[in-house]
């Protein structure tokens, strides 16, 4: 089978890897720019072996870039989250890591311009997933995004330079509300009622408390991943609410986008240990989460879901917001959340009247990998 290329970039963002995209790159129908974004990651198999994924749900991404569609941005992207064999390319959410790969795009191809003596850089990317505004400050040296630096985030390694993004006004994204159904609300799923909050923030996300899944509070990050009757119940629970939101028509539509609205456990800070065996001690954290992503729970937390869960700790009656120790919510507020592999720290700052976000940011390193052609085989 003969195969056809398309110029692409390989960039770590966060804890999440893609594949980036020039949009002038790409053909203009929708369905054969997706045929390239199967086969470039592999979609089609689990594992991806055939593909740059790697079967797991935050490296299994697409970011394309745009000439800006906004006058006070210096680029548009569109982000996608590419299926673990099957094939979904789903637009309707974002990724909170990669938006730092983002700015390093931007400069690294020659979109913004860069003094070859500056050692940041402000790039405003439109997102339009979501149609917000973001504001990356990207680490530069001799006019390019600069990789090495002291700062080590959770879920990566090595150190890195530090990339800060900030999400402007990033409410109501998809459902037009923060909070469309107000801070808590109550879904019937198995013949049992389940309090829950559906926060409207970058991406969307619905919260439970372990306590109201029966979850201990000593296996809430331990490992879960077989358990499949828990991961039914948590995709019941985000179906029902991708329809009362209006997000979806009907529960098997919801079934059919995976991506968003995605689901976490919250429960209140306690100590627990890390699969590399790092103690996280209570007086470490705000609250502890963990989160599914396509059906499967998340090795760390997603960078979206960060910025969301950050935001929910603040905003008053929410179910997270009632099981953080964290009581200070005026002026910038950082949000320490214990995840799986470790803990992260996320800025918030609310609107003057507390009701509503004025803008989260997160702290991340990113790095190109490389930049060449992608095969694809012709159909």
């Amino acid at each position: 089978m003969s195969q056809y290329s398309v110029p692409c970039v390989v960039y770590r963002g966060g804890t999440s890897r893609g594949l980036f995209f020039h949009q002038k790159d790409l053909p203009h129908d929708s369905q054969e720019q997706k045929k390239i974004f199967f086969a470039g990651i592999d979609a089609y198999n689990p594992s991806q072996v055939n593909g740059l994924g790697s079967g797991t749900s935050h490296t299994s991404k697409v970011v394309v870039i745009a000439p800006p569609s906004v006058e006070s941005a210096d680029v548009d992207y569109t982000f996608y989250q590419i299926g673990i064999g099957e094939e979904v390319a789903d637009a309707k959410g974002t990724c909170g890591n990669l938006m730092a790969a983002v700015g390093a795009f931007a400069v690294d191809e020659g979109m913004v311009k860069v003094d070859p003596a500056d050692e940041y850089v402000l790039v405003s990317a439109y997102n339009t997933n979501i149609g917000k505004m973001l504001r990356l400050h990207v680490p530069v040296k001799e006019g390019r995004a600069r990789v090495s630096g002291d700062y080590l985030m959770p879920g990566v390694v090595k150190t890195g330079a530090k990339y800060t993004v900030d999400i402007l006004n990033p409410g109501g994204g998809k459902t037009g509300a923060t909070m469309p159904l107000g801070a808590q609300t109550a879904i019937r799923v198995n013949e049992q009622e389940i309090p829950v909050s559906f926060i409207d923030i970058v991406n969307p996300f619905v919260y439970v408390s372990s306590q109201s899944l029966g979850i201990r509070g000593s296996e809430q990050n331990s490992e879960l991943a077989g358990n499949t009757e828990l991961l039914e119940k948590l995709e019941a629970i985000r179906c029902e609410m991708a329809v009362q939101v209006g997000m979806e028509k009907t529960i098997a539509d919801a079934k059919q986008a995976p991506a968003v609205p995605k689901v976490a456990i919250v429960s209140a800070p306690q100590d627990y240990v890390t699969p590399s065996g790092k103690l996280i001690r209570a007086d470490e954290v705000d609250i502890v989460a963990k989160m599914v992503s396509m059906g499967r729970f998340h090795r760390t937390f997603a960078g979206s879901g960060l910025y969301n869960l950050a935001a929910a700790v603040l905003l008053p009656g929410t179910i997270p917001n009632q099981l953080t120790a964290k009581k200070e919510r005026d002026g910038e507020q950082i949000v320490r959340i214990g995840h799986p592999e470790g803990v992260a720290q996320v800025r918030v700052s609310l609107t003057e009247d507390g009701r509503d976000v004025a803008f989260v940011g997160l702290e991340r390193t990113a790095r190109r990998i490389m930049k060449g052609d992608l095969f694809i085989p012709h159909s």
